[in-house]
């Protein structure tokens, strides 16, 4: 039998088991069709390219079953563009079905469940399996939901609510194997292409442990970037971690809000490997990085937020959070760099009004330090924050310069609640000094983007969005995106159509 069908099978014959139980249990679907226009998301488009048009669709389906000591959730998704699929020719092409999320919470107190004897806390639980890391506003653990395929870990969390304080605890340990026949722990991160072009332009197999380099020409080269089968969708790449360890905290009294966070993550050493392959008289190499080294490279994550309003009853709200990322990155280079953000919101009625800040540190090219001060806002929800073009801390990459990004937002809620609209502005600009081609300091402004998006709810189940966005870019974006420059347009754009239908099928 199709293991997807087998494992659809398994997914109904759970749910109407737990249908003759006292338990809770919901069903939920999704589908999620976006229609997308790209003329320059992501990166400057090259003069010499046209704009592109595609849909792309998420299918969940979300069943949760929750009693009083235990709370089980499973997610299972498909996700695709449009006509990838070529069913009607091989049942093996796409994506097909795979799990989100599939977690279980053992519920060990609970001071509103009678069953639990005197409790020492109001409630304590342990998450296993893998899902959905969220804290705060997502800026720097989310679930990264406007990706299709979002974001999930497979890892284990300590929840803890007692009197106002959420402690949590939680860490993960990533391998590729059951380490039959296999020596050591070392991981080599996934996502890599089954094939890859050597040297020579010859397409071999990629040779196991390593992660191809190859140059522009999709060619294997010392020199070269990790290639990958699909291309990364956020600052994390490949999410790549072999372990992490985290704390968070945070306490709410009255309607403030501040929370603590210690991230530490782990990162698999390696080295610049080649392996030789003979095609006839012809001999190439390919080129990698080979994950076989002991030890790790460990990296640091931690600071605080903080979110309140400005005296009761009052119209202003204020954010602001600082965060220090020490330790090695994921090369092994000593690091030292942070963020900040200030935000201040105005709400009057209808409309919301806000003015703020956001900085990322990054490295000087006119330094001689070999430190990275280059901060990694970890595995959170880049598109959030940083313009919805994508251009910053996404799939796209981070400028080696940091980031300044001042920003002025207006929200509007319908008096019915059924529409909602936004306008943003955004002033990009470097955070560090950069380098022209001819060694000489470019300016330090990149661009301006305007974002406007309108959301309205068709029904209890449905929604309907729509956004159009502009980036208006200078010529030193293009050093920051790492392309030639004068080979881009510097005016570019990108607009969507999604409907989102989220039935739940137990609901009456």
């Amino acid at each position: 039998m199709n293991k997807n069908l087998l494992l659809f099978a398994v997914f109904i014959m759970l749910i109407l088991n737990c249908l003759q139980s006292s338990a809770q249990i919901s069903l939920i679907g999704q589908l999620r069709p976006r229609a997308e226009y790209r003329d320059g998301y992501g990166t400057l488009e090259p003069e010499t390219s046209k704009p592109a048009g595609f849909v792309s669709q998420r299918v969940r389906l979300i069943f949760n079953y929750k009693s009083s000591r235990v709370i089980f959730q499973t997610s299972i998704q498909d996700v695709r563009i449009w006509g990838q699929d070529a069913s009607s020719i091989s049942n093996a092409d796409g994506n097909k079905l795979f799990v989100h999320e599939a977690w279980a919470e053992l519920v060990l107190a609970n001071k509103k469940d009678t069953s639990f004897k005197k409790p020492p806390v109001d409630y304590l639980g342990l998450k296993i399996g893998r899902q959905e890391i969220v804290y705060d506003d997502s800026r720097l653990l989310g679930n990264f939901d406007w990706q299709q395929q979002g974001r999930r870990h497979d890892a284990v969390v300590l929840k803890m609510l007692n009197k106002g304080w959420q402690v949590d605890l939680g860490a993960a340990y990533n391998q590729n194997t059951d380490a039959v026949n296999y020596n050591g722990t070392y991981y080599t991160p996934a996502n890599v292409p089954a094939t890859i072009k050597d040297s020579n332009g010859n397409l071999v197999n990629t040779p196991a442990g390593i992660i191809p380099l190859v140059n522009a020409a999709g060619i294997s080269s010392k020199t070269g970037t990790p290639s990958f089968s699909n291309p990364p969708g956020s600052n994390a790449a490949t999410q790549d971690y072999k372990t992490f360890q985290y704390l968070y905290a945070a306490k709410t009294f009255h309607q403030t809000k501040i929370s603590g966070l210690f991230f530490a993550d782990q990162f698999g050493k390696y080295v610049l490997d080649s392996v030789r392959n003979v095609s006839g008289s012809n001999i190439g190499y390919v080129y990698g990085r080979r994950f076989n080294q002991t030890g790790l490279n460990t990296r640091y994550t931690t600071g605080l937020m903080l979110v309140s309003p400005l005296g009761d009853k009052s119209p202003l709200s204020f954010s602001g959070a600082f965060y220090y990322q020490g330790g090695h990155d994921r090369d092994g280079l000593s690091l030292s760099a942070y963020t900040s953000t200030l935000a201040l919101t105005f709400q009057q009625k209808l409309f919301g009004f806000t003015p703020g800040w956001d900085y990322l540190s990054g490295n000087d090219a006119f330094s001689t330090s070999t430190t990275n001060h280059r901060f990694d806002p970890l595995y959170g929800t880049p598109h959030k924050f940083w313009g919805f073009m994508d251009y910053f801390y996404a799939g796209t990459g981070s400028p080696a310069g940091g980031l300044n990004d001042a920003y002025f937002k207006i929200k509007y809620l319908s008096i019915n609640k059924r529409f909602n609209a936004g306008l943003d502005y955004h002033y990009f600009a470097l955070a560090q000094e950069q380098k022209d081609v001819s060694g000489n300091a470019i300016k330090k402004f990149l661009g301006s983007e305007f974002d406007f998006i309108g959301s309205y709810n068709l029904s209890k189940y449905t929604t309907v969005e729509a956004g159009v966005a502009m980036m208006a870019a200078t010529r030193s974006m293009e050093y920051a995106k790492n392309v030639t420059p004068g080979s881009s347009h510097l005016n570019n754009a990108w607009s969507y159509l999604q409907i989102n239908i989220r039935p739940d099928f137990f609901s009456k």
